[in-house]
C-alpha cells in the first residue's frame, strides 16, 4: 500500500498530459508521451478520452481534421448540427475562435447562401464586418437575418457604451476645486475620511461621515462632436464601432453629432443616426483614402 501512494499523482498526471495532448494534436498524432516507445499498441479513435471528449474531439476533427470522418465543406445539415454542437462542448471564447476558422475554411459567401446557417452563428464584429464586406454579393432571403445579426452586435455595444459615454459627455470633476454639497459619485473619500474620523463608532468599525468633501466640477462642456470615419475596406471593424459610438452620442440631448464617411469621396450620414442597423447594413466599403477632403469637409462643419 505504501509503495503505491507516491506512484498514483505521477500516473494522474501523466495521463491527464497525454489526454490533453490527444485533443490539441487530434486523432492522427502521437502525444508526445508515446514518441518513442517501442512496441506500443496502436490507439484506437477516442482511447483515453470520456464519453464528453470523445465529442470534442470529434467536433474538432471535423474542423481541423483530414476529413476522412467527417467534413463541413458539402453537406449544409452537417455544418448546422456543428455549430450547435460546439456551443455544447465549448465556453464561448473558444466558440468565437471556432467559427471564426470555420468560416474561412467552408467560406463564408457559402454561409451568407443559407439564413439558417447565419442564424446559428454567434453574432460578434468580425462577423459583422465580413457581412459589410460581403453585402453586395449578399442573396434576398439573406439580407433580412443579416439584419438581424448586425441588430444583436449593435444592441449589445450600445448597453456598453451608452453610459460611460454619458458620463463622459457631461463633464468631468475638477480636483483641484472642493465642494461640500457633492453628488455620490463626486465625493472626494480620502478627505471625507479624515475630516470625519472623530465620529468614529467603535461598536460598528466604521466612520460615520457628518460632512462629505467632494469635487468641483468642470463649467466647460462638449457641445459639438464631429466623427469622421475611414472606409475602406480595411477599416470594417472601426466603422462598425464608429457608426455605434455615434448612434450613442446621437442619443444625448446636450450635444450636436455628426457622421462623416470618407474614402476617396466624403459621406454626410448625421441624419441617419436614428437607425444606426440600418446604416451600418447600407454602408458601402473600399475605394482609396483621401484624408485632406474629408478633414476639408469637416472644417466646414465647425
Amino acid at each position: 500500500m505504501t509503495a503505491t501512494n507516491p506512484i498514483s499523482p505521477l500516473f494522474s498526471a501523466q495521463q491527464e498530459r497525454s489526454r490533453r495532448w490527444r485533443l490539441v494534436l487530434g486523432q492522427e498524432q502521437e502525444t508526445p508521451e508515446s514518441q518513442g516507445e517501442a512496441g506500443q499498441a496502436e490507439q484506437t479513435p477516442g482511447e483515453g478520452l470520456s464519453p464528453e471528449e470523445q465529442q470534442m474531439d470529434q467536433a474538432l476533427d471535423t474542423l481541423y481534421g483530414d476529413s476522412k470522418g467527417g467534413d463541413l465543406s458539402d453537406s449544409a445539415p452537417d455544418i448546422a448540427r456543428w455549430l450547435g454542437d460546439i456551443r455544447s462542448y465549448f465556453p464561448e471564447s473558444v466558440v468565437r475562435i471556432l467559427q471564426r476558422d470555420a468560416l474561412q475554411r467552408f467560406k463564408l459567401r457559402r454561409v451568407l447562401d443559407e439564413p439558417e446557417l447565419l442564424a446559428q452563428i454567434e453574432p460578434d464584429i468580425n462577423l459583422v464586418s465580413d457581412i459589410l464586406a460581403l453585402r453586395k454579393v449578399m442573396p434576398v432571403k439573406t439580407r433580412e437575418t443579416a439584419k438581424a445579426v448586425v441588430s444583436q452586435v449593435v444592441e449589445d455595444l450600445k448597453k456598453k457604451l451608452t453610459y460611460p459615454l454619458e458620463q463622459a459627455i457631461k463633464g468631468s470633476l475638477n480636483r483641484a476645486t472642493r465642494t461640500r454639497r457633492p453628488r455620490f459619485k463626486e465625493i472626494n473619500w480620502q478627505r471625507t475620511i479624515y475630516r470625519n474620523l472623530r465620529h468614529y463608532q467603535p461598536q460598528y468599525q466604521t466612520v460615520i461621515p457628518e460632512n462629505l468633501v467632494g469635487y468641483g466640477r468642470k463649467r466647460a462642456a462638449l457641445r459639438d462632436i464631429i466623427i469622421c470615419l475611414d472606409t475602406s475596406g480595411s477599416m470594417a471593424t472601426s466603422v462598425v464601432y464608429g457608426s455605434v459610438y455615434a448612434a450613442v452620442l446621437a442619443t444625448i440631448p446636450a450635444v450636436t453629432t455628426k457622421l462623416v464617411l470618407f474614402d476617396t469621396s466624403v459621406v454626410d450620414l448625421s441624419d441617419q443616426l436614428d437607425d444606426p442597423v440600418e446604416m451600418i447594413f447600407g454602408i458601402r466599403l473600399g475605394g482609396g483614402t483621401n484624408i485632406d477632403r474629408a478633414v476639408g469637409y469637416c472644417q466646414g462643419l465647425i
